[in-house]
């Protein structure tokens, strides 16, 4: 369906157990507490925090918002470090022939440890936060990385790249070429992948960085514990190719079954690759083309992760694909606050789920999809600001524009 700034389309067959497919094991609670004790070994790992932000809340007519805040993530402002740190650690582990849980980012480090392995090459394509990711680990580990970015990325992204020490550069391709490019240079120098999409042939390293995300998963749960709340009533996850989105649902599909969250998944209408799926409806991923043009550079994907996409295929309650102005709206409401809560600074594809919540909220156009979501005001809902102001100066010209 369709209605001024927003499309989407119910899944009705998210809670028929019958018609499943994709099993979430992978993602199951075991599966995550290995990736969180790994992340729990860096000297700088702290829970990132879960902010109740209870006057949003009560404007909105719910009864609690979190927004976890991805920005104070290791230093690097974004989440995806999670992904790809543990995917890096997964990958040596097994050069090493050795069980990652034996395995600690310093032992990683050690001299010793890169004397057995060699000089290893990874590279990556990226609109800046992935990409980031990868170098950063890359060089905590005394390795290489080589960096791809898709045309119009933000040269903010690409100097906090270089600033890492790897070989970066902002190609004249759109995200999934340049995803290809990564690929063709890897097979052609010998360099290893490690990308957060999946493709014939390379599923193991994407599903290694999806477990890696479900660190914000297992974070929350204890969050909330602490408060005495067993879980959400409703979860906000923003999509690009769906690794993220797809993390965190299966996370919560695996912990809690049919009790899960009500989960709505959320893109750019000129990147909206999963909901140009669900829309299709024939259970395949399909994607879309052209520049991907969005603020949302975090987000402006156009082809699914097909590991993720079946687990949002299988479990999401709805998708919804939005123009852009919806996050700047998000990011204006974290960055000036209502009297007593907290001030977030979330960047474009981190403000997102905040945006469409005051949109279904604000605009009566929406009022039947609250009934439809069952956002009540009992709802308790959990949105996830996956970065901080990665270019400022887009985050500046929002806020000041």
């Amino acid at each position: 369906m369709r209605s001024g700034e927003l499309q989407w389309i119910i899944n009705r067959q998210a809670r028929n157990t019958q018609d499943k497919k994709a099993n979430p094991g992978f993602l199951s609670t075991d599966e995550i507490d290995q990736a969180r004790n790994f992340h729990r070994k860096f000297e700088s790992y702290q829970p990132t925090p879960c902010i109740s932000l209870d006057q949003l809340a009560a404007y909105l007519e719910v009864d609690k918002l979190w927004v976890k805040d991805e920005s104070y993530r290791f230093g690097l402002n974004a989440f995806k470090v999670l992904g790809a740190s543990y995917a890096i650690g997964k990958f040596l582990a097994n050069k090493l022939n050795t069980d990652i849980k034996e395995l600690s980012f310093e032992r990683l480090k050690a001299k010793e440890t890169r004397d057995k392995l060699g000089e290893i090459t990874f590279t990556t394509a990226t609109d800046g936060n992935h990409g980031r990711a990868v170098a950063w680990a890359a060089r905590e580990l005394g390795q290489k990385a080589v960096v791809y970015m898709p045309k119009g990325s933000s040269q903010e992204r690409l100097n906090a790249i270089l600033a890492t020490g790897a070989e970066a550069s902002i190609t004249d391709l759109n995200y999934d070429d340049a995803v290809r490019l990564a690929a063709e240079n890897a097979e052609k120098f010998g360099w290893h992948v490690i990308q957060d999409t999946a493709w014939e042939g390379y599923e193991e390293v994407p599903g290694w960085i999806m477990q890696g995300y479900g660190t914000i998963g297992a974070e929350v749960q204890e969050q909330l514990k602490e408060q005495g709340i067993e879980k959400p009533t409703h979860i906000i996850l923003q999509a690009g190719v769906g690794s993220f989105a797809g993390a965190i649902q299966g996370y919560y599909a695996a912990l809690f079954g049919e009790d899960r969250p009500i989960t709505i998944i959320l893109e750019p209408e000129k990147a909206a690759c999963i909901y140009k799926s669900a829309q299709i409806g024939d259970g395949k991923p399909h994607a879309v083309t052209g520049d991907l043009n969005t603020i949302m550079a975090g987000l402006a994907c156009g082809e699914p992760n097909p590991i993720g996409w079946e687990i949002l295929r299988d479990y999401s309650d709805a998708y919804f694909s939005c123009c852009d102005y919806i996050a700047e709206k998000g990011i204006r409401v974290l960055a000036n606050p209502l009297p007593g809560d907290m001030k977030i600074i979330s960047g474009e594809s981190g403000a997102v789920g905040i945006g469409l919540m005051n949109m279904l909220r604000e605009d009566q156009r929406y009022e039947h999809l609250l009934e439809v979501l069952k956002i009540t005001k009992d709802a308790r809902i959990l949105v996830i600001s996956t970065e901080g102001d990665t270019d400022p100066e887009s985050y500046r010209r929002i806020l000041w524009g």
